[in-house]
């Protein structure tokens, strides 16, 4: 990097980032710039605060850019930065700074009416299922970020994704699944998906955000250490107050109901991890004026959406709230803030957060049917290693779970990290309980025994008609860092399907 009066080459687009410091939107701006650009395509930043100076090359390691000049002027700075690594080019002169852009703020759309949930087909006993994601395929990932960076229309890579669903779609049915989902194939991962389908919000790489955390060092470490691709996670950034003018999953939905009649299963985001996800403070805090503020907007989106879905007859919509067992087992990695799930946020004393957490869900949900609602809770599932998730059984969430306003609970239990089975004794009658009977995190398919011994612990202690049989997670929650490949998720999916069927005629169920 050099730093001259000016820079050697011109630039191919630039933007003015008046007095916006890295920690109050000048990242967000920055990526709103570089992200359209072709790999090695120059972005000149125009800055009047002193501090860029020395953020701006940790942002450029940390995000694989790389800085390649610097122009000082009384009181302005002007940056040189590459996306991806610089190749030098013959030299021109500067381009000319085009007049700042403004994000434009959408107004809040409301819907002119919710439609009323639609038949669906029932879910059996004993149904099998996975829990959402799918591994993606390669040609998919690429499509995906091309999208995501502008590089993709649309059009293009709804058809790119359809044939991915298609596979998805196959692979489950090989397994021998009764209940399928499109393996989550159109979204960078299982929550923040949601940003780039909002109005007002933005989907940015996680390591733009770093600033926003206390020591951003020690957490760009441990994201190393949880072997987080941080580059590729995508985060989403609120910039102005929520809105819903296409729906969010029902396209996936839609699509999926072309290519079978079997029971359709949707994952959404929960309430409380999209109000921990979105909320950060010096970004968010620009459209509302707290987190209660925002938990509203978040819930009306939502609740629009499990309309629509009911409507458009899905059997079974399941609200993630893995980041409930960060509030009760979580450490923290900078200060009082984790990794887990995406969430870059503080918490809050764990009863406090809980409330809240409930409170949100009782909105969402008020007045539709529980029978078609779920919750899914687990300790974590960025990494196959173990040791780095959380640990603790199901007993500081026993009131929560219990008190769901839903009538299934996914649940997490295969792996010795979530504790005995028997500690979920004392829910309620009225809930169905999918058991994670397989550890997606194996390198290997379980021995059947293994798979059959834990469905039958479950229907022991619940009875046949209140289980459902499912792995412990998805097997790619996020789209860049697949817990399994395909042909393993298909050979889990296949040994709790043989479970089934086996319980299924011990226990003379059809």
């Amino acid at each position: 990097m050099t730093s001259e009066t000016r820079h050697p080459v011109a630039a191919d687009a630039a933007f003015d980032g008046g007095t916006l410091d890295c920690g109050s939107g000048l990242l967000l701006l920055i990526r709103q710039h570089i992200d359209p650009l072709p790999a090695g395509g120059l972005l000149e930043i125009r800055s009047a605060e002193a501090s860029v100076k020395e953020d701006l090359p940790a942002w450029c390691r940390m995000t694989g850019n790389e800085l390649v000049s610097e122009v000082h002027l009384p009181g302005r700075y002007s940056f040189l930065v590459s996306k991806g690594p610089y190749v030098p080019r013959a030299a021109a002169p500067s381009a000319a700074v085009p007049a700042p852009q403004v994000q434009q703020v959408v107004p809040v759309h409301l819907p002119a009416f919710l439609p009323a949930p639609a038949p669906a087909p029932a879910i059996p006993p004993l149904a099998v299922m996975g829990m959402g994601s799918w591994p993606r395929p390669r040609w998919l990932l690429d499509a995906l970020h091309d999208h995501l960076e502008g590089r993709l229309d649309d059009a293009t890579f709804e058809a790119t994704a359809d044939d991915a669903v298609r596979l998805a779609l196959q692979g489950q049915l090989d397994g021998g699944v009764d209940v399928v989902t499109d393996g989550e194939q159109r979204r960078d991962n299982y929550a923040s998906f949601v940003g780039a389908r909002l109005d007002n919000c933005q989907l940015v790489p996680i390591t733009d955000l770093l600033a926003y955390v206390s020591d951003p060092a020690e957490f760009e470490r441990e994201l190393k250490a949880l072997d987080v691709p941080a580059g590729k996670v995508r985060h989403p950034a609120v910039f102005g107050p929520l809105s819903r003018r296409r729906p969010l999953a029902v396209h996936e939905l839609e699509f999926l109901k072309g290519l079978t009649a079997r029971p359709i299963k949707v994952a959404l985001p929960g309430p409380y991890l999209l109000t921990r996800t979105m909320w950060m403070e010096c970004v968010s805090d620009r459209a509302y004026a707290d987190r209660e503020a925002l938990a509203r907007d978040i819930v009306r989106v939502l609740r629009e959406e499990l309309h629509f879905l009911l409507a458009s007859g899905a059997a079974l919509v399941q609200l993630d709230e893995p980041i409930l067992s960060e509030v009760v087992f979580g450490g923290s990695v900078t200060g009082n803030r984790t990794f887990m799930c995406g969430v870059l946020d503080a918490r809050g004393a764990a009863d406090a957060e809980l409330a809240f957490a409930e409170s949100l869900l009782q909105e969402v949900t008020a007045g539709l049917p529980r029978e078609r609602l779920a919750l899914h809770v687990c300790r974590g599932n960025w990494t196959p290693d173990e040791r780095v998730a959380l640990s603790g059984d199901y007993r500081p969430l026993l009131p929560l779970l219990s008190r769901a306003p839903v009538g299934t609970l996914f649940l997490e239990l295969a792996t010795p990290r979530a504790g005995e089975l028997e500690v979920l004794r004392a829910l309620p009658d009225d809930k169905r309980i999918g058991v994670g009977v397989i550890n997606q995190k194996r390198p290997a398919v379980e021995p059947a025994e293994a798979v059959l011994a834990r469905a039958e612990r479950a229907v022991q202690l619940f009875g046949p008609s209140r289980v459902l049989l499912n792995p412990d997670c998805g097997f790619a929650t996020f789209a860049d860092n697949p817990i399994a490949s395909a042909r393993l998720a298909t050979g889990m999916l296949g040994a709790i399907s043989a479970a089934a069927r086996t319980l299924r005629a011990r226990h003379r169920l059809g």
